[in-house]
């Protein structure tokens, strides 16, 4: 067994020059067994995303959300930066085919469908929200600027956070847990492979999520079962893939290693270039910041998620059914807009404006019962706007 840890120190430091950060620790212990620069900020990339499904698992959990809802898509969603899955403005998708298209395929469109609809139809909300909840559940040194982790200086992390936010997902929503582990996905004809090769590389691996932008480099938190034990690894800022997968793997086989021994905890610093700009939002109150891991998984893992009443309920864009109502087709954008304010300020439903295919805008609402169709086009008329109900 010492020989095998050796090897596995030896490997860690050959490679240490080739990523930024690295952790193992016991996902149900909360004990970290061995972590190097945990604590330096990192951009997160499209670890960004664990935090998006947090919350929409949140939305679940609070009945706000159905996986069966359909989500409308908008403009700004649809211009998105890849990866994405290329959905239309005004299009609709499943809750469900949202939560993976994210968890597996890493789609920033969609990222941004259900930041839209969970917070209002403003991202920036969203993200501002994020932050709030990172602090709630102890990230000491994390800040959101978007949903999807798209490049931003001010949008940064830590290895240490990164972990406690992936153990609150766990804790929090296990019956959500399984999205992570999804090995390739379905939609509209194409397959979606996930991008931890972990999942099919390595032997008890059931998760958890990538991540990659040109300045962060590649990032990966996977987790695996042993026997009875379930360990979490994170690594941040590795050269390029085969490197991320590989420190992965040595991280979890040196956690199981470490545990089979009853070997003693191991912290590692070494220089890293500083990130170039920006510097997360400190907590409101310091002194309610966790100071060790220990008391923060406490705070990320035993307390309760965060309560329904500090969220706003998803906009009219969140809806069931297939049925909907038109209210015009304009020959510019800024007309269609005006009606869209209008639709909003009689009837109190948010519209979406919709390129056609003969260059008009049209004003619609997606997702009605037939009913609620019907009732919002009554409505409607007695406002002196004209609609009508489509499939």
């Amino acid at each position: 067994m010492f020989v095998f840890f050796l090897i596995m120190l030896m490997a860690l430091q050959l490679h240490a020059a080739q990523y930024r950060a690295a952790l193992v620790a016991d996902m149900d212990t909360g004990r970290v067994l061995y972590q190097e620069n945990a604590n330096e900020l990192n951009y997160p990339a499209s670890l960004t995303k664990i935090m998006t499904l947090y919350l929409t698992f949140d939305a679940l959990e609070h009945g706000r959300l159905a996986l069966d809802d359909y989500l409308i898509v908008s403009q700004s969603a649809a211009n998105a930066e890849p990866v994405k899955l290329g959905l239309a403005a005004g299009s609709k998708i499943r809750v469900e085919d949202a939560i993976k298209a994210v968890a597996v395929f890493s789609a920033n469109d969609v990222a941004r469908v259900l930041a839209e609809n969970l917070k209002g139809g403003q991202e920036e909300s969203f993200a501002d929200l994020m932050t709030r909840v990172a602090r709630e559940i102890g990230l000491a040194n994390t800040n959101f600027e978007n949903s999807s982790g798209l490049p931003n200086d001010d949008h940064l992390s830590t290895a240490r956070d990164i972990a406690l936010l992936s153990m609150a997902v766990y804790k929090h929503f296990p019956q959500y847990w399984h999205f992570f582990g999804i090995k390739s996905w379905e939609y509209n004809g194409k397959t979606y492979n996930n991008g931890n090769r972990l999942l099919t590389s390595f032997n008890g691996c059931d998760g958890m999520k990538t991540g990659y932008t040109k300045k962060s480099k590649y990032s990966l938190v996977a987790t695996a079962h042993r026997d009875s034990r379930h360990l979490m690894s994170v690594v941040l800022g590795a050269e390029n893939k085969d490197v991320r997968a590989n420190i992965a793997a040595q991280m979890l086989n040196r956690g199981f290693s470490m545990l089979a021994s009853n070997a003693a905890p191991i912290t590692k610093q070494t220089y890293v270039p500083p990130v170039t700009t920006g510097m997360p939002k400190q907590p409101s109150d310091q002194s309610q910041t966790p100071i060790t891991f220990a008391a923060a998984y406490n705070t990320a893992t035993t307390a309760a998620a965060p309560s329904e009443s500090k969220y706003s309920a998803p906009t009219p864009m969140a809806t069931k059914g297939g049925a909907g109502v038109q209210f015009g087709a304009f020959s510019s954008e800024n007309a269609a807009k005006t009606q869209v304010a209008n639709v909003k300020n009689k009837l109190g439903v948010d519209a979406i404006v919709e390129p056609s295919g003969n260059g008009l805008y049209r004003v619609r609402v997606y997702g009605l019962s037939d009913s609620a169709a019907g009732q919002l086009k009554s409505n409607a008329s007695a406002n002196s706007i004209d609609s009508y109900v489509f499939h």
